[in-house]
């Protein structure tokens, strides 16, 4: 099953409403404000630690007026994400009253937990894409995520706690003072994460994952529901990270609109506003990704290291470009990127445009002036007439070859895999292949007696992949990844998580294809995971040097990881 999404240029406008209350989150230790992986905290028993992950789904709000009438506060949900700077949460409509009490849960409900994540808009808090809190194929959301690393005198780890499921769900009941009667307010609470981490056992129970009956869960579900506290209220307008989101304004529609294809289990992508896709724009991207026009010499094109039957990568190392340069890292695939925000394995381009137009100028790759393209593509016999086709008049410009190249990309979906047809029903998977899925998805914690391959807390969910960043514990040399553009020490050796999907036709691995073979991949987290600062804490929180897995475990995981190869990877040619 698949469905078809066609995106116009239409907009709803809301009209304002009576009132807005806005409420800012701070994340503290102790009275000290929390930085993601660049502060350190004393917690006891002779322990510090740092937190690199703080995100957590809110339901069911409501404010409660002086006559204890309860105010149920717009669609209810709302996504806290202190990495993606989420840490505001704006409420409209809200009856022009006087509140002494708000509530809220850190959770969600049985029924809408165990709900179909594919439904939610893109925008919507419950979308998978946008809160990366639902990883599993047979588990409901994880409510509350926190990561990061400790440290005594004798010893270093991660620690990795997720609650999820029913008896996980927690209720935060504060009094406040709001007056809405007469303007809008803004409200202030503190998460006091002092309160949830401070003289955990870390050595010992450095992980929980939804297990009912966990104690370990259930102390720290206590330990939130009391760590939520007022701080303050002010009735001026609100200032600060309010939310603004970027969109360029529409235009007039030119083109016959392209329906996209996706699979039924996969989220509602975010398409652009501002160039709807068209079949016009999809065959205008894909003959120029096609063309070696677009390189200085005419001697390379995009498909030069993004090969179709490679799941658009090519089966190199390294990337080599014009004049046979060798690229600085391995060639990425090109499916299934209308979920991504971030490109390129250290993410410095936002947008399939932007990845498409640094790729034409990079030196070791095409090494063209943009210019130069617009005036060569003008002079073609045919482009201008296929660009005003596309966009309504025949003018050449390094944007609108981007918009091109990335509404032909943004139509590579493959979602029809062995797996696929698994879970719908259609075949069953072998008892090896069963193993190696309940490897991937299940945690290694010895303390739970789980014995599991921890794959999915970075490749979970239907695109196999969280679409973040990770140091996954390789040995750095001269390639510093993300923290090569946010200059923070905490991002080195972090690398973009790639999809899983068609993982069988994109060797070689790793961001400089340092990997050869899946068995290489396997062994490298079972036994040559290099311990470092930044080390992502779900592979931190194991013992030196990685995930104890046995040879069968390693031929069990393979196995399952080739049912996720397209029985149509070949894409339009």
């Amino acid at each position: 099953m698949m469905r078809c999404l066609v995106v116009g240029v239409a907009l709803m406008l809301c009209s304002v409403q009576a009132a807005q209350l806005s409420i800012d989150i701070e994340h503290r230790w102790e009275q000290e404000t929390v930085e993601l992986s660049e502060s350190w905290h004393s917690a006891g028993n002779h322990s510090k630690l740092s937190l690199s992950r703080i995100a957590y789904l809110i339901s069911e709000p409501v404010l409660i007026d002086q006559t204890d009438q309860r105010h149920p506060l717009s669609d209810g949900y709302a996504l806290v994400d202190v990495g993606a700077n989420k840490t505001r949460l704006n409420f409209y409509g809200v009856p022009a009253l006087r509140y002494h009490a708000i509530e809220f849960s850190i959770g969600l409900s049985p029924e809408v937990n165990q709900s179909d994540p594919a439904k939610f808009a893109p925008t919507h808090p419950l979308n998978p894409i946008l809160n990366k809190l639902h990883w599993n194929w047979q588990d409901g959301y994880i409510f509350l995520a926190l990561e990061g690393h400790w440290q005594t005198a004798q010893n270093e780890g991660g620690y990795s706690y997720h609650l999820g499921n029913e008896p996980h769900r927690m209720r935060i009941r504060l009094p406040v003072s709001v007056d809405l009667s007469t303007k809008n307010a803004w409200l202030g609470i503190d998460f006091h994460l002092d309160r949830v981490l401070r003289d955990l056992p870390f050595e010992t129970a450095s992980s929980t994952h939804v297990r009912p009956g966990d104690p370990l869960a259930l102390s720290l579900k206590e330990r939130v529901e009391k760590a939520f506290a007022y701080r303050i209220t002010t009735h001026a307008e609100p200032q600060g990270n309010t939310p603004n989101p970027s969109i360029n304004p529409p235009r007039a529609f030119v083109g016959t609109p392209y329906p996209l294809e996706i699979s039924e289990n996969f989220p509602l992508p975010s398409l652009p506003l501002d160039y709807p896709l068209t079949h016009e724009r999809v065959e205008l991207g894909r003959r120029l990704f096609h063309d070696a026009a677009l390189s200085r010499d005419n001697s390379v094109s995009c498909l030069t290291c993004h090969r179709a039957e490679h799941a658009f990568a090519d089966n190199r190392s390294l990337s080599r470009g014009i004049d046979q340069q060798p690229g600085r890292r391995n060639t990425m695939p090109l499916l299934n990127l209308a979920w991504k925000d971030r490109f390129f394995w250290d993410g410095r381009a936002t947008s399939l445009r932007e990845q498409a137009l640094i790729s034409i100028e990079n030196a070791t790759e095409m090494d063209a002036s943009l210019p130069e393209i617009e005036q060569k593509l003008s002079r073609h016999p045919a482009y201008p007439s296929l660009f005003k086709a596309a966009y309504g008049s025949r003018e050449i410009t390094a944007e609108r070859i981007g918009v091109a190249i990335e509404a032909f990309l943004l139509t590579q979906t493959r979602f029809d895999s062995r797996f696929g047809r698994a879970v719908k029903g259609e075949l069953e998977l072998s008892e090896l292949e069963k193993r190696g899925l309940e490897l991937f998805f299940t945690e290694h914690d010895p303390r739970r007696k789980q014995y599991g391959a921890d794959c999915f807390h970075c490749h979970g969910g239907p695109l196999f992949s969280d679409q973040a960043f990770h140091n996954n514990g390789l040995a750095i040399q001269n390639d510093q990844g993300l923290a090569e553009i946010t200059r923070r020490d905490s991002d080195i050796g972090k690398f973009s998580t790639p999809s899983l999907r068609n993982i069988d036709h994109t060797a070689p691995y790793m961001h400089d294809g340092r990997l050869a073979t899946l068995e290489a991949v396997i062994e490298h987290y079972r036994s040559g995971i290099h311990r470092n600062p930044p080390l992502a804490p779900n592979l931190a929180k194991h013992p030196a040097p990685g995930i104890p897995l046995s040879d069968e475990d390693s031929a069990a995981l393979i196995a399952f990881l080739k049912t996720l190869s397209d029985s149509k990877l070949n894409p339009h040619p």
